[in-house]
């Protein structure tokens, strides 16, 4: 390695380093700003809660022996609606791409139902499927999973076509097109697709824990929200923040070893 490529990776280093002080830096700020200005009473402790009594509440939770309970809830929910999306969508996408026609006829289709508050179906799913953990995961995978077929297909679409003549001179059929060349080049719009799904899939889980769920962080914030205890409110948000940037860099993880390979 020369000189001037170790230079620049010392140099890209330190710059990443920086951009990670500083945000620990902001986020200690914001709670310690948080935490005084509730402990001196500028804001109000009812409405605001504050990072000691969220702490507290956490704590709390933990001695009653829910608080695992509520998480791994979430988690199993999350991850099975997550899964699902991405199986489904990558399997959808692959036939659309592979059937012109088929293609043609759900296109308007899957835009009417993208464009579907899917909120409004919270009570028909419990009708049809009961006030249960199928219903949540149904209503994550509503949710998620158009939103899935949209984002891959359109990378296969977005497929260079110099290449697909070049490996059809080549005698290759479609079968091996998609393997060799259609899926490997849309590994980035596949990621983005995890990065959008698993955040679409949070949204769909927790709706689905306001509707009916009886554990789960969805169902904290709800239950806190109904016995007015802002306290139990923001502990739920606060857990779901950590719940959320530890699923943002696994998919991450995901991303780095697809892009080495």
């Amino acid at each position: 390695m020369s000189n001037e490529a170790k230079a620049f990776l010392k140099k890209e280093k330190r710059f990443n380093l920086l951009v990670h002080i500083t945000q620990i830096f902001m986020i200690v700020l914001i709670l310690a700003l948080w935490e005084i200005l509730s402990r001196y009473g500028i804001i109000s402790k009812f409405i605001f809660s504050s990072p000691s009594l969220i702490l507290e509440t956490i704590k709390s939770l933990f001695l009653e022996g829910t608080l695992f309970n509520h998480i791994f809830t979430t988690l199993f929910e999350t991850i099975i609606a997550f899964v699902l999306g991405i199986l489904l969508g990558l399997i959808i996408a692959v036939i659309l791409y592979s059937f012109k026609f088929i293609a043609r006829v759900f296109e308007p289709f899957l835009t009417l139902i993208n464009s579907l508050p899917k909120v409004a179906l919270g009570p028909i799913l419990i009708i049809w499927i009961g006030a249960n953990t199928k219903s949540i995961i149904a209503m994550a995978l509503l949710i998620n999973l158009i939103v899935s077929i949209i984002s891959i297909y359109t990378g296969f679409l977005n497929t260079d076509y110099n290449k697909i003549k070049l490996l059809k001179s080549f005698g290759a059929d479609k079968i091996q097109i998609l393997k060799k060349l259609i899926i490997p080049s849309s590994y980035q719009t596949i990621i983005s697709s995890l990065k959008l799904n698993i955040s679409m899939t949070l949204i769909g889980v927790i709706m689905g824990e306001f509707l009916v769920s009886k554990a789960g962080l969805g169902y904290l914030i709800m239950y806190g929200t109904q016995v007015f205890n802002l306290n139990l409110v923001m502990s739920g948000i606060f857990l779901l923040l950590i719940f959320s940037y530890i699923l943002y860099k696994i998919i991450n993880l995901i991303e780095k070893r697809l892009i080495k390979n």
